[in-house]
């Protein structure tokens, strides 16, 4: 009997959902494993903790910073601040060294140091089958109850902002782990500027997140990962129960767009951690642009939210944004 197999990237939404509808309820739980939602809140008293994992599949070149980031990243779309921090390291077999170790262990301590986490603990190990480490990182985070956000938050009404812009994430990824390729391709300073998106813009959205929640009215947060900024509206509608209207293009950097068109990728389902997805109330839309601007993180209103039988993501003009099957970035990792 044949099998399909499945594609590299994120479960099927459908499929995961199924597995996730078997779990039982636990009255502590107040948010728990669904998709769209990125993080676990669990009640603790008069403050909520919030916990995140996530690994470093795609990327080698700096995972340990990535994989702060990722997890911190997630942690702040709930409105709360991450702390804690613990990495299963898995190092290659056959090529890890102590040099790989005492590398990918200093990304990990400088990373935790800009965010002011804690590292806390983990596991290391030498790990057989693999041809490249993997770091899995779990974050801890916390926030009061009243200022709790989700990803199904959004609201018939709300106003969509995006953050910085897409794929951040995906151009840094594709200038440092296609750097050979590259050469030639397009001039040295532009692929050296691309490789720095890990740091400048930065993949981190910690800092918008704060800035969002002081400037009040939020109501939905989202940290574009695996599938891009395409899959991330989905995501946010299939959370919410509602529909996402775009006011028109995406806003797509010009450096994504150049590296992932050489390789024949989409910006749009690209990963993209370092833009922040939120809804918001329309009259506080104008408050977080200014303070996102004010902290010279550009700012974008790119939709409208409104009430829907179905899910669903559109152009104004009616036609649809595709959803991923999977992430762009999966195709450069393919034998």
């Amino acid at each position: 009997m044949s099998r399909t197999l499945l594609p590299l990237g994120k479960l099927p939404p459908d499929l995961l959902a199924d597995l996730l509808d078997r779990l039982p309820p636990d009255p502590r739980v107040v948010l728990g494993p669904r998709p769209g939602e990125d993080a676990a809140v669990i009640d603790m008293g008069d403050r909520c903790l919030v916990v995140k994992t996530d690994p470093i599949t795609f990327a080698t070149d700096a995972i340990g910073w990535y994989a702060v980031q990722v997890n911190a990243n997630d942690i702040a779309t709930t409105g709360a601040a991450p702390r804690f921090f613990m990495a299963s390291v898995l190092l290659p077999g056959g090529l890890a060294d102590a040099a790989m170790a005492e590398r990918i262990f200093t990304q990990i301590v400088d990373a935790c140091a800009a965010l002011e986490v804690t590292l806390v603990g983990g596991h290391t190990e030498i790990t057989h089958g693999l041809d490249r480490p993997i770091v899995v990182g779990c974050m801890f985070g916390e926030v009061a109850r009243d200022r709790l956000v989700v990803t199904g938050g959004a609201r018939p009404g709300d106003v969509a902002l995006l953050s910085k812009g897409v794929p951040v994430e995906a151009t840094a990824i594709i200038a440092r782990e296609k750097a050979s390729e590259l050469a030639g391709r397009i001039d040295a300073a532009t692929l050296a500027r691309c490789a720095d998106f890990l740091y400048h813009p930065g993949i981190s959205v910690v800092q918008d997140a704060r800035l969002a929640g002081a400037a009040g009215g939020v109501t939905s947060m989202h940290d574009p990962t695996e599938g891009g900024l395409a899959t991330a509206l989905w995501e946010v509608a299939d959370a919410a129960g509602v529909g996402i209207v775009l006011d028109g293009a995406l806003p797509v950097l010009p450096e994504g767009a150049q590296l992932c068109g050489l390789f024949g990728l989409d910006p749009l389902g690209a990963i993209a951690s370092g833009a922040l997805l939120l809804t918001c109330d329309p009259a506080s839309a104008g408050a977080i642009q200014a303070a996102w601007e004010a902290a010279g993180i550009a700012a974008h209103r790119i939709g409208r939210v409104h009430a829907a039988e179905r899910p669903y993501v559109a152009y104004a003009g009616g036609a649809p944004l595709v959803r991923p099957a999977r992430d762009e970035i999966a195709r450069l990792f393919e034998g």
